[in-house]
């Protein structure tokens, strides 16, 4: 198999996550055999030397030939030389929330497999399209900066263990036509084309709405945005937290005069990040959040009226004097 230039696009998007991983320890590439993850394995196998770079593919087992195209995977990974782990979500499968909960399984199982070989970086071959379709989706469901930043080009996916998206600028059209030129074979999910599933149905939609104005490139600079600031906002509030942080044996104490005057998009992430800090449990509601924090905790501090409210398994307390106390909620009683 050739060896691919330096300067060839997926070359150069691959190589600047690449290179620093394999200095750090081993890659895991996720990959499921559509052509997105099947250009990503190709390239890496092509452009590094190969050492340190393990291939995993979950077996959802939600179609009867997923166990067969998952071989047919590790089949591909053996003749690029490419060790293979197999990985199976076993157990009941949801009726509902099925994508949502085949990605938490996935993630689950691919950050096992990275812990268990000895890996600090797993790589998928999330696209351009996907980034765009995810901020539509996030756009609808009325998220805030966080949430139409999109993926991450890197994140934590467990201590020690990152998760990475190499190709995130690059469009999937980019990576057909690598996987064609190639003659590599790649599988078509059929679920991509059942508009049951509303990421299936927007991206119908996508060509109406770049005729609008509304492109795939835009909305991932919107991403782009939204992700700057956030980090700004995010750096803000950690500042302010740490401002307010009063030591205590009894869970974390916030002074709430340091509080009152707050931007509400600073509080909002004050609040987030100390419900964190507690051991707070769930995902994060944003409307919940807001109507925790604006409704409720701001008013109470500002007239130092206790309070006492419970979000995501913490007990969040004003104080008579003005303070905002966290720590875990006692069990709920029986019955």
């Amino acid at each position: 198999m050739r060896r691919l230039s330096a300067d060839d696009p997926l070359a150069r998007a691959l190589r600047r996550y690449l290179d620093p991983a394999l200095a750090r320890g081993d890659v895991l590439l996720a990959v499921s055999g559509g052509p997105d993850s099947t250009a990503l394995m190709h390239v890496a196998a092509a452009f590094s030397p190969r050492v340190g770079l393990s291939v995993a593919t979950v077996d959802h087992g939600l179609r009867p030939e997923s166990r067969e195209e998952a071989e047919g995977v590790a089949a591909a990974a053996s003749r690029l030389g490419l060790p293979h782990h197999l990985l199976e979500w076993r157990g009941p499968k949801p009726a509902s929330r099925v994508q949502a909960e085949a990605r938490d399984a996935r993630y689950c199982l691919l950050a096992q497999c990275a812990q268990e070989i000895g890996a600090v970086v797993v790589l998928t071959g999330h696209t351009q399209d996907d980034q765009a379709e995810t901020v539509l989706m996030r756009l609808i469901a009325g998220s805030g900066p966080g949430g139409l930043a999109g993926m991450r080009g890197e994140r934590p996916l467990r201590p020690g263990i990152d998760l990475a998206r190499p190709f995130l600028a690059t469009p999937k059209a980019a990576l057909v036509a690598y996987c064609e030129a190639h003659g590599l074979l790649a599988l078509q999910d059929p679920s991509n084309a059942d508009d049951r599933f509303a990421r299936v149905r927007l991206r119908g939609l996508m060509p109406l709405l770049a005729h609008e104005g509304l492109s795939v490139e835009r909305l991932c600079r919107v991403a782009l945005r939204a992700a700057r600031d956030d980090a700004a906002l995010t750096e803000v509030a950690r500042s302010a937290l740490a401002a307010a942080r009063r030591s205590s044996e009894a869970g974390l104490i916030l002074d709430g005069s340091s509080l009152r005057g707050l931007p509400e998009a600073i509080l909002l992430r004050v609040v987030d990040a100390a419900i964190m800090e507690a051991g707070g449990t769930g995902p994060l509601r944003l409307e919940r959040l807001e109507r925790l924090v604006l409704d409720d905790l701001l008013p109470a501090l500002r007239a130092r009226t206790p309070l006492r409210r419970t979000l995501r398994g913490i007990l969040i307390e004003v104080t008579p004097v003005g303070r905002l106390s966290f720590r875990l909620a006692p069990p709920r009683r029986a019955g």
